[in-house]
């Protein structure tokens, strides 16, 4: 993986395009999207049902590959890798958070967060010093012990945060991750993306929610598979850090 400079390129997608087959229907999710983000971008990736944003997240995360086009991650060609492959990447390189905290019900909040770090080879005694760090990063250090079910929906999501952040990820990849939230919630939840983000992460949030783009810098707009806008956003929401 490349040493990343501020303003330096982290993700740059060329022409891609995702096509399905549907019967005898043809849909082209993707249709000749180009991109470029650098570190410490923070961008909202929005649009309508079917205007691609889904196919462009699983992507983007390395969870399918395009049809065809470029996407170089980290300064590599991961289009067409094979699925181990990019399986090695997304454990590397992308720290996800999903809309519904794919957290494993049996394990602590502490092991949930460490869990990249087993697929690493990661040591033990290191796996615990780094998760305990990712919770304290995220305001849950008094709830490492919990398990998913003794935490508070907005506490889950933070322990997702803070599995997403534990290998240092060149991307921070989040899908709806206040859909589940009301919005007192959502708001702090919000606080510490900006957190991690003002410690120099690369953010991409898919959303559909309008008052949750405006966190971001960045808004990027698709319809029919295509990018409709791309524009700063001149007056985020200001979080409270």
């Amino acid at each position: 993986m490349e040493e990343f400079t501020k303003n330096s390129e982290v993700i740059r997608i060329e022409n891609l395009h995702k096509t399905y087959i549907l019967g005898t229907q043809q849909v082209n999710a993707l249709d000749g999207v180009s991109l470029s983000i650098r570190k410490n971008d923070y961008i909202a990736i929005m649009g309508p049902s079917g205007s691609g944003k889904s196919t462009m997240m699983n992507i983007l995360g390395c969870l399918d590959t395009p049809t065809s086009g470029k996407y170089i991650l980290g300064g590599t060609d991961v289009s067409q890798m094979e699925d181990s492959d990019l399986a090695d990447v997304r454990n590397r390189q992308i720290g996800f958070v999903f809309q519904s905290f794919n957290l494993l019900p049996r394990y602590s909040a502490l092991e949930n967060v460490a869990l990249p770090l087993i697929y690493c080879g990661t040591p033990e005694k290191e796996r615990i010093s780094l998760g305990t760090k990712a919770l304290e990063v995220v305001g849950l250090s008094d709830r490492m012990d919990h398990k998913p079910n003794e935490l508070s929906g907005g506490q889950r999501q933070r322990v997702a945060i803070a599995r997403a952040i534990i290998n240092n990820p060149t991307i921070i990849l989040a899908d709806e991750p206040t859909g589940n939230l009301d919005t007192k919630t959502s708001v702090e939840i919000m606080n510490i993306f900006e957190k991690i983000w003002r410690q120099g992460n690369t953010i991409i949030i898919v959303t559909h929610e309008e008052d949750i783009s405006r966190f971001a810098r960045r808004i990027v707009r698709l319809r029919d598979g295509r990018i409709e806008s791309d524009t700063e956003n001149p007056n985020p929401t200001l979080a409270n850090t």
